[in-house]
């Protein structure tokens, strides 16, 4: 099973890509509540020709400013709003999906979480910046699930719709009503 505990701007300055399914599949397997289920990487996610270079080009600036200087804060401001406001792909609305992920719990008991985002790497969310919001899922599963370890990935199937969900972790530009929720497991 794969693990990421690195936040998104290491990842890309080290030239390391999200949660990837391990073989994609260019035709639907599986059927849920009668739809066919297409099963989708992070990338899918992101319309062609967007980018996180546009983004992070102005994070090379940071280096140079201090933390109390007034152009940082506006910096990073700017780079935030543009992070929350990432273009979705339009026709990916009310498709039934699976996409594979770690869970950003939002609501719970302690023992099941009802409400989370699904993210492509372990730590979003948590470190800052957060993904970009066409990056982040917001996941509504009314049974709940149990989530044990934090550190391992899941499956989500379900429907996706263009939602923004803000929280105070993110903002989640897809939402995500989930039918199934399982393990992710990378056969050898």
């Amino acid at each position: 099973m794969r693990r990421y505990g690195i936040s998104l701007l290491a990842m890309l300055w080290l030239g390391i890509t999200p949660l990837q399914a391990a073989e994609p599949v260019a035709a639907a397997k599986e059927v849920v509540n009668g739809q066919p289920v297409d099963e989708l990487e992070w990338d899918n996610l992101m319309p062609a020709g967007f980018n996180l270079d546009s983004v992070f080009a102005q994070s090379e600036a940071f280096g140079s400013l201090d933390d109390m200087d007034p152009k940082a804060e506006q910096a990073l401001g700017e780079m935030m709003s543009a992070l929350q406001s990432a273009p979705v792909v339009a026709a990916l609305d009310g498709k039934m999906i699976k996409l594979p992920g770690f869970v950003v719990p939002l609501e719970g008991d302690g023992e099941m979480v009802s409400s989370f985002f699904l993210v492509p790497y372990f730590g979003a969310c948590i470190h800052v910046p957060p993904p970009p919001s066409n990056q982040i899922v917001y996941v509504n599963y009314e049974p709940g699930v149990k989530v044990s370890n934090l550190y391992d990935a899941i499956w989500v199937t379900g429907k996706l719709t263009i939602s923004t969900k803000t929280h105070e972790l993110g903002t989640a530009g897809y939402a995500l009503e989930a039918f199934v929720i399982e393990p992710y497991i990378i056969e050898d």
